[in-house]
């Protein structure tokens, strides 16, 4: 077994926020990315705009923004961070849509979990549109692609 010790776990075992305070202050970006498997039938009212709850990939994109910009107050141990760019692209493919996400910081701390959580609830907002249409819906494949940083 590993020598790692959890990040988020105090001495005593509890959660804890970890103090980034000390660290420096840096350019951050995360891609993630995700799927969900639709029926073509869907797929075909999806790219008609015929869904009643109306544009299913500009809503979707714009909850996955707003997502971002929430994560701290949804991830429990999350930091909040300074946002300086979210940016959501749902994509209409042969099986469902594609959403991938780019979310950009100055920090201390990564923006990982809120390119992640931009997908993941772009992905709900599309099962919410389309869940009166398509009761065979399949989200998956939420991944994180990439994080890096750079020093300012």
């Amino acid at each position: 077994m590993s020598d790692q010790r959890f990040s988020h776990v105090n001495d005593q075992g509890k959660a804890n926020m970890v103090d980034v305070g000390d660290k420096p202050i840096q350019h951050r970006t995360a891609k993630a990315s995700g799927v969900i498997t639709l029926a073509p039938e869907t797929i075909h009212l999806i790219r008609e705009n015929q869904l009643k709850k109306g544009d299913v990939l500009t809503v979707a994109e714009i909850a996955g923004i707003q997502a971002a910009k929430e994560t701290s107050r949804l991830i429990p141990l999350c930091h909040p961070l300074q946002i300086t760019k979210a940016e959501v692209k749902a994509s209409l493919t042969d099986t469902g849509v594609e959403i991938s996400s780019v979310v950009r910081c100055l920090g201390q701390t990564g923006i990982e979990m809120e390119a992640l959580t931009a997908v993941s609830v772009a992905l709900l907002t599309v099962y919410d549109m389309c869940k009166a249409v398509d009761k065979q819906m399949v989200i998956g494949s939420i991944k994180l692609l990439e994080k890096t940083k750079t020093d300012i």
